[in-house]
This record gives C-alpha cells, sequence and structure tokens, in this order.
C-alpha cells in the first residue's frame, strides 16, 4: 500500500525532510472453476454407392516395319501418308551410289583353220630278242621270243 504522507523531524539546528520510501507486491494463485462439464465431439462419417458407367476410349497401337529398300530421286521422296487407319512414315537414308559399267574398247577376232600335212622323220625302233634253253624231260626244247 502506498502511503502520501511526507514527515518532518526536527532536529536541533537542522531541519530534515523524512521521505518514505514504499513498495508494492503481488501474489498470483490460481483456483479451478466447475463450470457445468467438459465438451465431447462424436463425429460420424457415411457414405452412399453411386454408380457410373460411362464409355471411355482406349487407343493401342501396332508397329510394324516393312523393308522397301528402293532408290529414288529427290523429286519422288515420299511424304507420310494415311491409308484408312495406317499412318505411314517413309524412312530415308541418303546413299552414295559408286557404280561399275563395262564398255567395249576392241575385239579380237581369230580364227581357226586346218590343213592336212605331211611328215616325214626317221626314228630308230629296238626289239629285244630272248631264247630260253629247256632240261627237264631230257630233250632240250629251245624258244625264241622277240620283243619290239
Amino acid at each position: 500500500m502506498a502511503t502520501n504522507d511526507l514527515r518532518q523531524e526536527p532536529s536541533a539546528g537542522d531541519s530534515a525532510l523524512v521521505v518514505p520510501v514504499l513498495r508494492e507486491e503481488v501474489h498470483v494463485g490460481k483456483r479451478v472453476v466447475d463450470t457445468g462439464g467438459g465438451v465431447r465431439i462424436h463425429k460420424t462419417v457415411t457414405g452412399q454407392p453411386h454408380t457410373i458407367d460411362e464409355a471411355l476410349l482406349r487407343d493401342a497401337v501396332d508397329v510394324r516395319r516393312v523393308a522397301v529398300d528402293k532408290i529414288v530421286s529427290l523429286s519422288e521422296a515420299p511424304v507420310t501418308r494415311q491409308e484408312g487407319d495406317t499412318l505411314i512414315v517413309p524412312i530415308l537414308e541418303e546413299v552414295l551410289i559408286v557404280e561399275k559399267r563395262l564398255r567395249i574398247k576392241e575385239e579380237i577376232h581369230i580364227t581357226r583353220t586346218q590343213s592336212p600335212q605331211r611328215h616325214t622323220e626317221s626314228v630308230l625302233l629296238r626289239s629285244e630278242q630272248v631264247s630260253i634253253e629247256r632240261f627237264d624231260d631230257g630233250s632240250p626244247d629251245l624258244h625264241s621270243t622277240t620283243r619290239r
């Protein structure tokens, strides 16, 4: 508590002023107060089935590679085209073509002719002669053989 009274206490020959110094203090306390009850929350979720019948489209593709292997000029180069439900995309490739060609420079004509011709020559012919003599049965048998 604060007071506002200033006191003066005279002393012998001196007058003094006395100022009281006050200090305030506070005390905090708490108490439980019953307000009548707590809070309860109850939540319930319900669902109703609902059928949806909707037509959906689904695309599927079949990709086939078809070999063509055909040389075309630049002006004849094919472009992407549609044939019915099929999209045809040509795959192009530049290739270098080196070509060899044969040129007939000249001909050689050879003609064969046959003619009879006589030929005369001396040759040496050899021959061997053999004589056989047998003495088996007591009569001499002489055989003579010539071989050429």
